[in-house]
């Protein structure tokens, strides 16, 4: 079920449940989980994508082992709010989830997350190879916490 923002979707979060936070892109997918009270968000993993079933598939395995009851995906919104290409795509990325799982999701604007992900990563001074481990799972986890922000 496709909500419109985060406060809807807390509304119809199961009780005792986590949030997955995801920033999909065409190789890969940055997840993020929020804690139960839901106001932090916790960079989790990078999944390397491949065919939608196996992508689907370590999703699953995620949502069991850690109590997920529902998502919130990033939406790569252009600088002027309109919406291009790689909307599309994440839209049908989130229609292939809703036939996969029963989970309440919403969308969240990412605009900027990665530049800000970097930014970050090269205050701290870390290396081209380590920023490339890390930062789509850390806009995951900019993306999510942006939603839970907003749920408070």
């Amino acid at each position: 079920m496709l909500l419109g923002n985060p406060t809807h979707l807390k509304h119809f979060l199961p009780g005792n449940k986590r949030l997955l936070g995801m920033d999909p892109g065409t190789k890969t997918i940055g997840l993020a989980l929020s804690n139960l009270a839901l106001n932090v968000a916790t960079p989790l993993m990078t999944i390397k994508r491949t065919k939608f079933k196996m992508d689907a598939a370590e999703i699953a395995k995620i949502i069991e082992s850690d109590s997920i009851g529902g998502f919130v995906i990033g939406l790569p919104i252009n600088m002027d709010g309109s919406e291009g290409p790689r909307c599309q795509s994440i839209r049908q990325f989130q229609k292939n989830l809703e036939e996969h799982f029963d989970l309440p999701m919403c969308f969240w604007d990412e605009r900027l997350s990665t530049v800000a992900v970097t930014r970050h990563l090269l205050e701290v001074d870390a290396s081209r190879k380590k920023r490339a481990k890390v930062v789509d799972k850390m806009a995951a986890a900019y993306i999510l916490q942006g939603a839970l922000d907003a749920m408070q």
